[in-house]
C-alpha cells in the first residue's frame, strides 16, 4: 500500500515549537503496530538523543487526548506517546529496514521538505511587504493592513459552552 504526501502531511504535528510525527502516526504509515516501534527505538536508544525524539509531557499528552478524543477508560493508549523530529525519523530508517519503511521515509523527508520551502516563502513574502510599506510610508497603509490580515491564519470561532439563560 502506498503512502500520499497528503497522509504524511496530516501526521506532522507542531510540538514545543518543532514539527514532529508521533509514534502512532508514523506506525501507521509504516504499517507496525506502535509497540513494535516503540520496541526497535529502545533497543536502538543512542541513535534518538533528544532533539531527535522525545517524550510528551502529561499536559502535553493529556491536550492532545482532548483533541483526539482517546478514551482513557479503555481503548487508548495508557502511556506518553514519543515524538520524532525529521532527524529522528531519519533515524528511524535505520532501525526499521522493511522495504515499506524505506519508501515511506522517503515520502517523509519530501514533507519535511515541503515545509520548509512554505514556511521560507511565507518568511520572504513577510520580508518584502515590510520592504514595500517602508518605501511607500502612509501611501498604501490600509492595502498593507489588508494584507497583513489575509496572511494571518484564521482564529478558530469559539462557541461558548454550556447553559445560557436569556434575560428578560
Amino acid at each position: 500500500m502506498a503512502v500520499s504526501p497528503q497522509q504524511v502531511q496530516n501526521a506532522i504535528r507542531l510540538l514545543r515549537g518543532l514539527n514532529v510525527m508521533l509514534d502512532a502516526d508514523l506506525a501507521q504509515l509504516y504499517g507496525v503496530e506502535t509497540k513494535a516501534l516503540v520496541r526497535a527505538v529502545k533497543r536502538n536508544r543512542d541513535r534518538f538523543p533528544d532533539d531527535f525524539m522525545f517524550q510528551l509531557s502529561d499536559e502535553e499528552f493529556a491536550d492532545l487526548r482532548r483533541h483526539s478524543g482517546t478514551s482513557r477508560s479503555w481503548g487508548g493508549r495508557r502511556y506518553r506517546p514519543l515524538a520524532f523530529t525529521e532527524q529522528g525519523v531519519a533515524m528511524l530508517s535505520s532501525v526499521l529496514r522493511s522495504p515499506r519503511a524505506i519508501a515511506v521515509n522517503v515520502e517523509i523527508m519530501r514533507a519535511f521538505v515541503r515545509l520548509r520551502r512554505l514556511l521560507a516563502s511565507h518568511t520572504e513574502l513577510a520580508k518584502r511587504l515590510d520592504e514595500m510599506e517602508h518605501r511607500y510610508e502612509g501611501q498604501f497603509r490600509t492595502v498593507f493592513d489588508a494584507i497583513r490580515q489575509l496572511m494571518q491564519s484564521p482564529e478558530p470561532e469559539r462557541r461558548r459552552i454550556g447553559f445560557r439563560a436569556e434575560r428578560a
